[in-house]
């Protein structure tokens, strides 16, 4: 093996707080351990060189609780691993194989003569999961000769990716690590520098360096990325794109090798080739630390003590009749009223107190609001009361209508009955602001009035998915946006008016009304009510969600961008032009991220200042902390869910806040306790 001949350099790790504790060993007696990877299953599989450069030689073992079972042997030169699908392939030498763990046998899957050119000397592998797509390094002779980055289809076929041309310089490929489902991150062992190629062109750009003999790659599940430098034994964290590489200290690693992140998605697995281990340290970045201890707090039942009027467990047919409520908010009206809409299309309103009570409807528009659990994503979305409600008695809603052949959703002013406070005036609508959709989903929803007095609300980009028309990105276009208008006062024909200071009036072929662009879905956002500061939380596609902090003219990458990294083929890296996310994380953590709002009651004080957010897929809650003066979250602490789907979240008048979700019983209302 030719790195076997390079001289083994202390590593210049960069001055950071000392290890806190030395790492942990996983197993040791290993001969030359290469890679590690974690199957679906949980379970840890190894490459083992044995003797250098002697052929037959190559295992992988599988490590369990310390010990050490082959499931492949007489292997060649077994570097890279990664899972597709049931199967565990290795790059071994000049070929691929494919592993039947079942069987415990290694089959050719992509032998010499399949690739474009020869290869001289695989190393790493990287997999798409979703398309069963394998990509591979061939390091060539470590000085640019035979270098390359090759594609394989779930059928065999492979076909060259990156090559010394498309990557000015490069001398010996090896780390691989999608970015996003478009793009390729390529670890210059040679050179010490990392790469990102568009897996559509081939076209590249230099991202980090200062990687010694940069070795392997791995992604946490939030958004940090990992790289192992072989010949100094470091280990480097790059909090978030764009940010510089920061060495991990402490270690005593003598030459890390491909590293993966461990089972439990908070720990890095490493293999020490010199020492025969595989070492665990934690997924922190030093200076960018994330507390994510969990909080220690529970969800209760509120409001259990209510019936809601004119609802039923069952329908007239006996089935199952959910009650769905989508939001909960208040009228600012100093009556201490919380208000409740279900998806279906009534408000209904009840008095902040668990006392036995019967909801009282304050609207009822089921007659013109289209919802089916089928296309779950319209129906009644969005309620807020004007912030001169008490004067004015007007509020505003969002909704799917069911009449008209086109796809659309609106956004319209109501009025409370003059003899009635407890009822609104259904005659009473007056359409504000109309969107025409191509596809049912992505309706996003959300309408709150702002600190300034001017209403905003979001629509999604369309739906279908990957943004077809590219609406994000289209100024032309309300979808895809954050939109803030005048609803004191009506101009050009429309019933409201655009304030003077939206960011894009004047500006050719934009939409006034944009006040943030680049968004695919966002499901809920809030203003913080003490720093009047916009929360964002945007659901994602492929692989990630995030959160986001709106600013006045943002533009936050959608389609170009998903959370932290390039989205399709036209994606692009860290820019100027494009705001990122505060937070991201993982599809493997959760797979539709509902906003809440910054906490600002009293009754938890554990929870002051923390941004309320769950995950609609996996039922989770989380409290995320973020410093300004930083510039990045600090915590990001788990709160026990009650296994229910996230539906939405909302606050009251004295500033609690309540996360709802579906129920068959009519309690689906819950606070946050100790």
């Amino acid at each position: 093996m030719f790195r076997k001949l390079l001289p083994i350099a202390a590593a210049l790790l960069a001055a950071g707080p000392a290890a806190a504790d030395p790492p942990k060993v996983i197993v040791s007696g290993l001969k030359n351990p290469e890679s590690v990877a974690v199957g679906p299953d949980g379970k840890v599989y190894v490459s083992v060189i044995g003797e250098f450069d002697k052929d037959g030689d190559g295992s992988v073992v599988l490590i369990e609780d310390g010990k050490v079972t082959p499931v492949a042997t007489g292997l060649d030169d077994p570097k890279g691993l990664a899972f597709a699908g049931p199967f565990l392939f290795v790059a071994d030498k000049t070929k691929v194989l494919r592993v039947d763990l079942r069987q415990k046998r290694a089959d050719l899957f992509a032998p010499a003569n399949a690739f474009p050119s020869p290869p001289v000397f695989l190393n790493d592998l990287a997999a798409d999961p979703e398309s069963g797509m394998l990509y591979v390094s061939d390091c060539g002779d470590f000085q640019g000769k035979g270098a390359a980055v090759y594609r394989i289809t779930p059928q065999g076929l492979v076909s060259l990716v990156a090559d010394g041309k498309t990557i000015p310089g490069l001398k010996a490929p090896n780390g691989l690590a999608l970015d996003g489902a478009s793009h390729l991150l390529v670890a210059d062992f040679g050179t010490g520098d990392l790469h990102r190629v568009k897996l559509a062109t081939g076209a590249s750009e230099k991202v980090a360096g200062g990687f010694g003999g940069a070795d392997g790659l791995a992604w946490d599940m939030y958004g940090r990325l990992y790289v192992t430098d072989w010949k100094g034994g470091g280990v480097f964290g790059i909090a978030r794109p764009g940010e510089k590489p920061v060495a991990i200290p402490g270690l005593g690693l003598k030459s890390a090798a491909d590293l993966c992140l461990a089972p439990d998605k908070k720990s890095l697995l490493i293999p020490d080739m010199t020492a025969g281990t595989v070492v665990s340290i934690p997924a922190a970045v030093p200076g960018f630390e994330v507390d994510e201890s969990p909080l220690p707090l529970k969800m209760q039942i509120a409001f259990g003590n209510v019936t809601w009027a004119g609802w039923e467990p069952e329908t007239a047919e006996g089935k199952t009749n959910p009650f769905r409520p989508i939001l909960l908010t208040h009228a600012g009206d100093g009556s201490d009223r919380v208000f409740v809409p279900t998806q279906q299309g009534v408000i209904h309103s009840f008095k902040n107190t668990d006392e036995p009570q019967t909801s009282k409807v304050f609207l009822d528009i089921r007659d013109r609001v289209k919802y089916s659990d089928n296309t779950n994503e319209e129906g009644f979305l969005g309620l807020a009361f004007h912030p001169k409600y008490k004067e004015n008695g007007e509020f505003f809603v969002f909704y799917t209508p069911k009449s008209g052949k086109s796809l659309v959703n609106v956004v319209s002013r109501f009025r409370v009955k003059k003899d009635d406070p407890d009822a609104a005036d259904p005659a009473s609508e007056e359409e504000i602001i109309r969107f025409e959709k191509p596809f049912w989903n992505h309706d996003g929803g959300t309408v709150l009035f702002g600190p300034d007095g001017y209403l905003y609300l979001t629509h999604g980009d369309g739906g279908a998915g990957g943004d077809l028309y590219d609406n994000g990105q289209k100024l032309s276009s309300p979808l895809g946006k954050i939109l803030r208008i005048d609803v004191n006062a009506k101009a050009d024909g429309k019933n409201y008016a655009i304030p003077k200071d939206n960011p894009f009036v004047g500006v050719k072929d934009a939409r006034p009304e944009v006040y943030a662009l680049g968004l695919r879905n966002v499901w809920r956002m809030a203003f913080d009510r003490q720093t009047g500061e916009l929360w964002a939380a945007d659901v994602g596609q492929n692989l990630y969600e995030e959160v986001n902090l709106i600013t006045k003219g943002g533009n936050y990458g959608w389609n170009r961008r998903e959370a932290f990294h390039p989205f399709g083929a036209r994606g692009v890296g860290v820019n100027k032009e494009m705001i990122d996310p505060i937070w991201e994380y993982h599809h493997d953590i959760g797979k539709s991220v509902t906003g809440g709002t910054v906490y600002r009651g009293k009754k938890v004080p554990e929870l002051v200042g923390y941004y309320l957010y769950g995950d609609y897929v996996t039922n989770r809650l989380w409290a995320l902390k973020y410093d300004p003066k930083q510039g990045r979250v600090v915590e990001n602490r788990p709160i026990p869910d009650p296994a229910k789907p996230v539906f939405t979240y909302g606050e009251a008048e004295d500033g609690e806040v309540y996360m709802l979700t579906s129920s068959t019983n009519g309690k689906g209302i819950y606070r946050f306790g100790k």
